[in-house]
């Protein structure tokens, strides 16, 4: 049975999209540290929890940075873990499909990024002896208003109430973190929510205007690529010949088209919701994302 659950999680892994990744590993590290939790408390209390969770002092971030990053995978609880993933497999899906899975680290991890810094400058102003931040809220929280400012008509079934347009659950969101800053329990952890918040919002500002901030995750990588491709181009020689002209001519209207039809359907989710989609418009859609 646990081989077969193995199996599938590396499956889902090997072949998911960027948010199935990030989902497993969350749950994967909560699982590990839920057990050492468990089972050797005081380590996991004295020489485990420090070294992972975001200290507010900057003296110990100094000898501890990677802990920026860390923070941003680890829960303190079931729960604490299992809204965050919820939340973050609803948006992150719907940002996903409108923006492509490739946008999906980035802010994932910027969202954290801002969610940290945030809570290290109120750490400065407060003074709150030994506090220390973790989860992945912030992220999860860039991603949803990715989603909302994205497509703030599109409509998600909640129990309860029913159809309701995403920018409504955005805003209660972002109201009860903002009346949380000033509670005396976790007024950190609500500030560095709305660090992850304002940078989701940003990120699509930004976006919009020309400027794709995802870009910097890739240009090593993509710099690699044209580097090993003009490393193993082979000389050849110049030809001219009509099918390389009639091509190019060719594919200026077919992306010109593939532009104005994803422009129609993203008024469309605007107006009516991602369901009102024809599969063909689904489709169309999803293609545009991988490109």
């Amino acid at each position: 049975m646990f081989r077969s659950i193995g199996k599938d999680i590396q499956a889902a892994f090997d072949y998911g999209s960027m948010l199935t990744k990030i989902i497993i590993i969350n749950v994967g590290v909560y699982v590990i540290m839920a057990l050492l939790k468990a089972f050797i408390p005081e380590v996991y209390i004295t020489n485990i929890l420090p070294y992972l969770a975001l200290p507010g002092d900057l003296k110990i971030l100094m000898y501890r940075p990677w802990t920026m990053l860390t923070h941003m995978f680890l829960h303190d609880g079931f729960w604490h873990m299992g809204v965050n993933m919820l939340m973050l497999y609803w948006f992150g899906n719907i940002g996903g499909d409108l923006l492509g899975d490739k946008k999906i680290l980035p802010v994932y991890i910027m969202g954290g990024l801002s969610g940290a810094l945030l809570y290290l400058g109120f750490f400065q102003w407060s003074s709150l002896a030994g506090s220390m931040a973790m989860g992945a809220s912030a992220a999860t929280l860039a991603i949803i208003f990715m989603a909302v400012v994205t497509a703030p008509d599109y409509e998600m079934n909640l129990i309860l109430l029913g159809r309701v347009k995403i920018k409504y659950i955005g805003m209660v969101i972002l109201f009860l973190d903002f009346i949380n800053t000033a509670s005396t329990t976790n007024a950190g952890g609500h500030i560095a929510h709305l660090g992850g918040a304002l940078f989701g919002i940003l990120f699509v500002s930004l976006l919009r205007r020309g400027t794709d901030l995802s870009s910097i995750f890739y240009l090593r990588k993509n710099s690699g690529r044209r580097q090993q491709k003009s490393m193993t181009r082979k000389p050849h020689l110049k030809i001219s010949h009509k099918s390389t002209d009639f091509q190019q001519k060719k594919q200026v209207p077919v992306k010109a088209n593939m532009e104005s039809q994803v422009d129609a359907i993203l008024e469309k989710i605007k107006a009516k919701g991602y369901d009102s989609l024809t599969d063909e418009e689904k489709e169309t859609l999803f293609l545009a994302s991988k490109k």
